[in-house]
């Protein structure tokens, strides 16, 4: 059985509209903040995919309105699930900030409830990482890095503080605390941690926006990179990898 949900959210950032929509709706826009790599066909109708993984997911324009609306439906699986995705942009007085409305609905399957909740809980922190993006980062466009990792067995507790480890802290991250990683392959990571919570954690550097998500015995990477990244990916694969279990 499938259920309906919504969740609407609002964030003010600061850039102006034409920034916001740059950031939002478009494939390199996306790529900076949000998860995997997106292409999107900029017109209503327009296909939209994004890969993460290895696992690719489409959808299509519904709404175009530059600087002011995005909207995108993804196709309905045989059950009828679908997620469907509208961003409004309103434009603060000074034109120097503006604030982002987000709703995000759909159908869910058999066990909505533990998916509702991962997608509620999410999204507070998406919206940072764009907030993140938009303030430090605006008009240069990220390189999306994916990374993965299973560990049977393990607690959400576990994973999360064998990553803190990695980073130099002792036991959890905590937001302004300055953190360290040696990834073989690439220059040292030197920064700061901007969002720390259970599930999720993102640190801010020079050149990029580094997050990851911590669940019960499984860890996931999504980085943003603004200078070289070459290698980067397999690069962060290994560190992930070789992080004591």
């Amino acid at each position: 059985m499938t259920h309906p949900f919504e969740i609407g959210l609002e964030q003010e950032l600061p850039a102006d509209p034409e920034q916001v929509w740059a950031a939002i709706a478009t494939g390199p826009g996306i790529d900076s903040w949000f998860m995997g790599r997106n292409e999107v066909e900029e017109r209503e109708g327009g296909a939209v995919s994004m890969e993460t993984g290895g696992r690719r997911e489409d959808a299509v324009v519904t709404a175009y309105e530059p600087g002011r609306r995005f909207a995108t439906r993804t196709s309905a699986a045989p059950d009828g699930r679908f997620m469907a995705f509208e961003y409004l942009i309103e434009g603060r007085a000074g034109g120097s900030s503006s604030v982002l409305r987000v709703v995000h609905s759909g159908l869910l399957g058999d066990d909505w409830q533990d998916e509702y909740d991962a997608l509620r809980s999410g999204w507070p922190f998406h919206l940072h990482t764009l907030r993140e993006y938009l303030a430090h980062f605006a008009g240069r466009t990220g390189t999306p890095t994916f990374g993965l990792r299973v560990w049977d067995g393990r607690t959400r507790d576990e994973v999360r503080t064998a990553i803190a480890r990695a980073l130099g802290a002792d036991e959890r991250l905590a937001v302004g605390l300055p953190v360290h990683a040696d990834v073989p392959g690439l220059p040292p990571l030197d920064g700061v941690v901007v969002w720390a919570d259970d599930d999720r954690a993102a640190v801010r550097t020079a050149d990029g926006l580094y997050t990851f998500h911590q669940g019960a015995g499984v860890a996931v990477m999504f980085h943003h990179l603004f200078g070289a990244a070459d290698g980067a990916e397999p690069a962060w694969q290994a560190w992930l990898a070789a992080l004591p279990a």
